[in-house]
């Protein structure tokens, strides 16, 4: 059964959304990364202590020796590149350091794995569930590719196309985030019970992904017609959020629960982990598509996008037996 999760940014009401701008989310940005990488070496610092408290410890010490490496080698990189930044030595931009980052995950991704894939201390039907993680990361990246463009290609679209006022009512163009939360805060509970009420009849973790493609590339499709012409209906994008809601809702609870059942016990943490980058790696992706925003017609960049989602969607249809003999007992 997949759990669902809320965060405090599903909860926040449309009128929370400010208006202005003038914040430093860069640096709010960069204290959460040195957060996440400081509980990563502490986990790893203390991964010896997790069999007293009954939890599986990682997979041998000589994996928690190369975590902690890679850690430490990421915040030296990080502050030498701040500091010759901070210095004038080198320029930083916004644009070359996403980039870069973007780039070093991509990477990442590969390294990682490449180092499950080679351990030799798998069993069998280990290296065939990890197999099946591979397939869902990259259904997960493409997801979030197109996803996330909501703050980017969509609000552009919002700010310069839409008409931003409905029943006389005048709002701001970042009001159309708050769709999305508010579509999550309302149907999460009704896929929770639809998915229990289904009991045998529930749909498999891959058929659930392969809707969720669907439903985002269904998403900008509707938006096609509009894609050239301004003052157009908020009502638009209000639809294009809620067909992205549901993709969310068909993919990413989904696959939280699949990343638990199908991780070999001790490497679960480290598999969860691996699932979040999928979501960095289409961030990375999605911000390469929202870079020709100015450069092609809308019609076509939404074309394009809704076109490659679904078809992604219905490969993963024909791989839906495949991938089960893959899990096994996981559904």
């Amino acid at each position: 059964t997949e759990i669902y999760t809320l965060s405090l940014h599903d909860a926040l009401p449309i009128w929370y959304v400010v208006k202005e701008t003038n914040y430093n989310y860069r640096w709010g940005l960069a204290l959460a990364g040195v957060g996440m990488t400081a509980g990563l070496i502490q986990y790893t610092l203390g991964a010896k202590h997790l069999g007293q408290a009954g939890l599986p410890p990682p997979a041998n010490p000589q994996a928690r020796r190369q975590l902690l490496a890679g850690a430490l080698a990421i915040l030296a990189i990080a502050g030498m590149v701040a500091g010759l930044g901070s210095a004038g030595v080198i320029r930083i931009t916004v644009d070359n350091l996403s980039f870069a980052v973007g780039a070093f995950l991509t990477i990442l991704t590969l390294l990682v794995f490449g180092w499950l894939l080679k351990g030799a201390d798998w069993s069998a039907a280990e290296r065939k569930k990890l197999a099946a993680i591979i397939v869902f990361f990259v259904a997960s990246a493409l997801f979030w590719s197109a996803f996330e463009q909501a703050g980017s290609t969509l609000s552009l679209f919002a700010q310069r196309n839409t008409r931003l006022s409905i029943f006389g009512w005048e709002f701001e163009a970042p009001y159309f985030q708050a769709l999305n939360s508010i579509f999550i805060v309302t149907l999460a509970p009704v896929f929770a019970a639809m998915w229990v009420r289904m009991g045998k009849r529930e749909p498999s973790t891959t058929t659930k992904f392969a809707w969720g493609l669907i439903f985002v590339g269904l998403g900008f499709a509707v938006l096609i017609p509009v894609g050239n012409q301004t003052n157009v209906s908020p009502l638009w994008l209000t639809l294009t959020y809620l067909l992205h809601t549901i993709g969310e809702l068909s993919l990413s609870p989904v696959g939280l629960s699949a990343m638990t059942k199908l991780a070999p016990q001790r490497i679960g943490s480290l598999i969860m982990g691996v699932w979040f980058l999928s979501i960095a790696d289409g961030e990375f992706i999605g911000g390469r598509v929202a870079a020709v925003y100015e450069q092609f017609p809308l019609p076509l960049i939404f074309g394009a996008v809704a076109g490659f989602s679904i078809v992604v969607g219905l490969l993963l249809f024909l791989l839906v037996r495949p991938v089960s003999r893959m899990t096994g007992d996981v559904n």
